[in-house]
């Protein structure tokens, strides 16, 4: 088994069907890679969307109890349960090309070392502002022609990370906190380098920061930091509320700051994340 693609739910059943969909067309032979829906205690109808995969996929469907966002563990149940050689994270809603997986095993299978390797995400946002466009803009159900259609225009729709990618290029595994972007939404890693560093802390049970978290332990652990651009996929829109999202994340960071004594980590919620290892930089 060459990956395992874990996907964490709760409650939308619209959107993981999109991006259970995108995994049937996948160039990486269904024989190569396996799917595991972590379901976080959904009351609507995943488990019956899931089950019109199994057909088509090596899928499972594992659930836990609704005892409020436990996301960290419903992505460690998926590294816990893993046959394949990496995970690969996407997020419900996010619908992946199809060269995506296999960009994502290539990438892997090219490096000797261990990599934490990004995907590239288009129409990732973080409020609701452009979802109607977004809408109009692509079909979720023909990936590689939402892609093409969402590429065409980089300004409004490309990688909110790009930035970021620019100016440090694909490998940018040479700064001091490559971390900052590992975003689970479109990530990977190798299965037994997950095991080792722990996994993700299971304290968060708010949004945000746990995969920066988990980032900075493989960053620790030796990984290697790398984009992988053909790895690409379309954040489907969906509800979102940035205040909270923010106030969330805040806490969350000072989480962060006190599991781990580190100039890095005491700069979240201080300095905007794509620019602290300029920061950084700056001080050396």
């Amino acid at each position: 088994m060459r990956c395992t693609v874990i996907i964490p739910t709760y409650n939308r059943a619209v959107l993981l069907d999109h991006t259970l969909a995108a995994l049937t067309r996948q160039t990486l032979p269904v024989e190569d890679f396996e799917v595991i829906v972590v379901d976080d205690g959904s009351t609507d109808s995943t488990a019956e969307v899931t089950a019109t995969y199994e057909s088509q996929l090596s899928l499972r469907y594992l659930a836990q109890a609704d005892e409020g966002y436990r996301v960290a563990r419903a992505r460690n149940l998926g590294i816990s349960e893993a046959e394949g050689e990496i995970c690969v994270f996407l997020d419900c809603g996010v619908i992946a090309h199809s060269g995506c997986l296999q960009s994502h095993v290539d990438a892997h299978a090219s490096h000797s070392e261990p990599i934490a390797l990004c995907g590239y995400v288009y129409g990732l946002s973080f409020d609701d502002s452009e979802a109607d466009r977004l809408r109009q803009a692509a079909d979720p159900r023909h990936p590689d022609d939402a892609v093409a259609a969402l590429a065409s225009e980089p300004g409004t729709w490309g990688d909110p990370r790009d930035p970021f990618f620019h100016k440090y290029s694909d490998d940018f595994s040479y700064l001091p906190a490559p971390w900052v972007v590992y975003w689970t939404c479109n990530a990977s890693a190798r299965t037994n380098h997950l095991r080792e560093v722990g996994m993700f802390d299971e304290f968060y049970r708010s949004w945000g920061a746990e995969d920066i978290d988990l980032g900075y332990r493989l960053h620790r652990g030796g990984a290697r930091f790398l984009l992988a651009r053909d790895a690409v996929a379309v954040h489907w829109p969906h509800a979102k509320d940035r205040s909270a999202n923010t106030a969330s994340v805040m806490a969350n960071y000072r989480h962060l700051i006190a599991s781990y004594d580190d100039p890095a980590i005491r700069l979240l919620g201080r300095v905007r994340l794509l620019d602290l290892n300029d920061e950084l930089m700056s001080q050396r």
